[in-house]
């Protein structure tokens, strides 16, 4: 499993539209044959800040998502909604060890 968090700080004004663009990617995103789970989060306290929680099978599956049509929409039209620059920090799974994925 390759596991990635993606942390967003979005702009105020850019909340809702950055929400509309990422739902769109995610719901593009489970579609993968590689990808085993794409979880959108908003902050509580803090609405302009998301993690995205990205769950692949393989290392290949995170790579070629980066290649897909949905994601460089996604990329292209968030970039200017962040009051900073996106931090992707990437996990191992180790409990449980067979997710069933």
């Amino acid at each position: 499993m390759n596991i990635v968090h993606v942390h967003v700080h979005v702009r105020p004004e850019f909340v809702e539209a950055f929400k509309q663009a990422t739902i769109e990617n995610a719901s593009n995103s489970v579609k993968e044959a590689g990808v085993a789970r794409f979880d959108v989060v908003q902050q509580a306290d803090d609405p302009t800040r998301f993690v995205l929680v990205e769950i692949y099978k393989t290392i290949e599956a995170s790579a070629a998502h980066k290649e897909t049509a949905h994601y460089a929409k996604w990329r292209d039209t968030v970039a200017e909604m962040m009051a900073e620059p996106r931090q992707g920090i990437k996990y191992t799974n180790i409990f449980p060890d067979d997710a069933g994925w």
